[in-house]
């Protein structure tokens, strides 16, 4: 096959500044890669090397430094040949070669990653983004290149299969435009967006994209006619601006209209200019002279070059209606403050001559501390995270949906939407968070899973002594959102003793195994499941806050899953009785079919368990659990069968649930609006009351064991709740 020759004078001319080593290093680079690609094709049909300039060319329309270049063209040999990361070192040096070592995919997970979730595309995917988000917190440059390498798969996702698409299209929207935001690269942020909604929703990409085509030339005239006007209003002032219409793009559009909830027409910001001036002096210059010669929309101002945004944007933005009344967003900055709001972080790296570290300015410094303060804060303690979490609380701290809170003294406290009064306690100071016992926001009380609003006013309330509570670690109870706050809390009970901790895991995870109907489970069985050797380590782990009730229902879960799968052929098993057995429609019978299939009153299977199937004499099959005592002792193993549950989403399984409770007034109503916010069904209640003790018996209709936990854990925080588990007949 012959050599296809890609034309690598794009990338050169837009780097016209290089010299002549740097020009021969990219050329290496690029002659390198080529070879190393040599034969291999994209799902487009072209030369893989094409997707290697194509990523080094739009580094190179940044004005990114010639090592990051060399670096993007190198980017996919280590993964896709057989050139090793020594082998990139020795020919192009360790710098180069750190940078493809970050932008690179794992071959194989981790050892004992592996192990512990079966090796799946995510968990290595997951594993990845770890490693790149590490490494990008030595070299920014690394997430730069990774950036750029989505940007053009995403370019080019129209040749995926659709599934792929729409994988990729999330990751992109949920990570990757994320990222650019807070890197403040706009150039990417936007394109990332809008080429993502492409995917993710189609109809109302082409609705939105359709009605701006239509309205395009009579913007155009518009702009042509406001600019001119504006450049008039100027010159009679003494000043000298460029204005220019600002491209709209979809997905911008889009959130507007859902978080506004307003049709297309009623969007102001689809009519907007850039102004840029030579000086902040200027731009509130320019300020007063449109909000003299137009209508200032109240509300509409926000200064964010006297307040930066947190990824060091600075603009003026303001809104006014024209001379026809007509709504117009104007956006005014330096020129300086252009190149940073369309290249972000990126802007520094753009190519000046005799540059140096040094000469980078107190922005850029600033930029680059704020980057690492939130890598150093999800760095603490990632021995103890799996890849998952830790990507999670990456995405947390750079999430762009923001909400600023303010202390009784009027300090501004900048959190992650869905932040919780726990969060705000942590950020303040590490002792508040962990003396924390109740809030109040505008004055009011809340619980501390309360969700913080925009301009809310918070107080903390603690206590003398004590500390953080285990709960606060159960992602199913909503108590913490951020990653310093969940590591906070991670620290101050792995500061106790062992034997606390050892004492706390075994009654929080007796309380799991209860609420599930597991209490006969070996607890070194569980240790097992769980990758500890020792019970006493589990148990230690789960004191710690390092294992979560949450996790131990799904591990468990996992395992039976993949125990029934397995099940034993030669189960030495019987049914005495089934008591009022309970219809279950759907359930898949091997080697028979139409026949009835109940579940037994016996032992309550519930989806997810491990069961087996009973033919019964006249009442067709009945499904027990496989640890069922009335089928642990069977002297007809022949009339034993194989079931298995249908899938989650076609079949709900009646659970019968005990709940304990002090009596009240209003504790029936309290306990039902939980169950029906869950949209759970009850088929069946039955309520007795001795010595102001009431117990409820309820059966609910539930999918799986996750949605079981959920709504036990909620109703046990219920007022006077002792406990709610699910009810095992014995």
């Amino acid at each position: 096959m012959q050599t296809t020759v890609v034309d690598l004078s794009a990338i050169l001319d837009a780097l016209p500044d290089l010299s002549r080593n740097e020009r021969a290093l990219i050329t290496r680079a690029y002659e390198r890669a080529q070879a190393a690609h040599e034969g291999q094709y994209r799902k487009s049909g072209q030369p893989y090397i094409v997707h290697c300039v194509s990523v080094a060319q739009i580094l190179a329309q940044m004005g990114m430094d010639a090592t990051t270049v060399a670096a993007a063209l190198l980017h996919d040999v280590v993964e896709d040949t057989g050139i090793t990361s020594a082998d990139i070192e020795q020919e192009f040096g360790p710098k180069i070669a750190e940078l493809v070592d970050g932008v690179t995919k794992l071959k194989q997970l981790p050892t004992g990653v592996e192990g512990m979730h079966g090796g799946k595309p995510r968990d290595r995917e997951m594993e990845y983004l770890r490693k790149m988000f590490l490494a990008m917190g030595s070299d920014f440059r690394v997430i730069l290149i990774k950036l750029a390498d989505r940007l053009h798969n995403m370019r080019t996702l129209g040749y995926m299969p659709p599934h792929k698409q729409i994988q990729k299209a999330r990751e992109t929207l949920e990570i990757f435009a994320p990222i650019a935001n807070r890197l403040g690269i706009w150039q990417i942020k936007w394109e990332l967006e809008d080429l993502a909604f492409r995917y993710l929703e189609p109809d109302r990409y082409r609705e939105i994209a359709t009605q701006l085509h239509e309205r395009r030339a009579d913007r155009e005239a518009y702009m042509e006619r406001i600019t001119a006007y504006i450049t008039e209003q100027f010159a009679r002032e003494g000043l000298h601006a460029e204005i220019t219409g600002r491209p709209k793009h979809i997905y911008s559009i889009y959130r507007k209209m859902e978080r506004k909830h307003l049709p297309f027409n009623q969007i102001h910001d689809v009519r907007a200019i850039r102004i840029i001036v030579n000086t902040i002096p200027e731009c509130y210059q320019a300020l007063g002279i449109i909000h003299n010669i137009f209508h200032a929309m109240p509300g509409e101002f926000d200064d964010y070059i006297s307040s930066p945004k947190e990824n060091s944007y600075r603009s003026l933005h303001t809104a006014v209606l024209d001379k026809d009344g007509k709504p117009l967003e104007v956006q005014i900055r330096t020129a300086k403050m252009h190149e940073e709001a369309e290249y972000g972080i990126a802007a520094h790296w753009r190519y000046k001559e005799n540059r140096s570290v040094a000469g980078r300015d107190a922005a850029f410094e600033r930029s680059l501390e704020r980057i690492r303060r939130i890598m150093d804060d999800i760095q603490q303690d990632t021995a103890d995270q799996d890849a998952n979490d830790f990507v999670q609380d990456m995405m947390d701290q750079i999430s762009p949906e923001r909400v600023y809170a303010f202390t009784p003294k009027g300090d501004i406290i900048d959190l992650p939407e869905g932040a919780t009064p726990i969060d705000f306690a942590y950020h303040i100071h590490t002792e508040v968070g962990h003396r924390c016992r109740g809030a109040k926001v505008n004055g009011r009380l809340v619980g501390l899973d309360y969700q913080i609003k925009n301009g809310d006013r918070v107080e903390i309330t603690t206590a003398n002594r004590g500390g953080p509570s285990l709960d606060w670690l159960n992602a199913d109870l909503g108590y913490v959102k951020t990653s310093r706050a969940r590591n906070k809390v991670k620290q101050w009970f792995r500061r106790r003793e062992r034997e606390k901790s050892i004492s706390d895991g075994r009654e929080v995870l007796d309380r799991e195994l209860r609420k599930l109907g597991m209490s006969a489970m070996s607890r070194d069985e569980i240790a097992a499941h769980l990758g500890f050797s020792r019970a006493d380590d589990l148990l230690a782990a789960i004191g710690h806050g390092e294992i979560t009730g949450s996790q131990i229902s799904f591990r468990l879960l996992e395992a039976e899953r993949q125990s029934s799968q397995a099940a034993d052929e030669t189960l030495e098993a019987t049914v005495s009785r089934a008591k009022e057995p309970v219809q279950a429609e759907g359930m898949r019978i091997d080697e028979t079919g139409g026949l009835l299939v109940t579940l037994a009153r016996c032992c309550n299977p519930t989806y997810g368990d491990e069961i087996t199937g009973f033919i019964t004499r006249g009442k067709g099959v009945t499904v027990h659990r496989a640890d069922c005592k009335n089928i642990l002792n069977t002297s007809e193993p022949e009339r034993i069968i194989n079931v298995t549950w249908p899938p989650a989403s076609e079949q709900c399984f009646p659970v019968p649930v005990m709940i304990v409770a002090y009596d009240r007034e209003g504790l029936m109503r309290d306990i039902g609006a939980v169950i029906a916010d869950e949209n759970i069904n009850m088929s069946n209640v039955n309520i007795s009351t001795r010595q102001n003790i009431a117990t409820f018996e309820v059966t609910m209709e539930i999918h799986d064991i996750k949605q079981l936990t959920r709504i036990l854990a909620k109703i046990e925080r219920l007022p006077n709740v002792v406990e709610a588990f699910r009810r095992i007949a014995v």
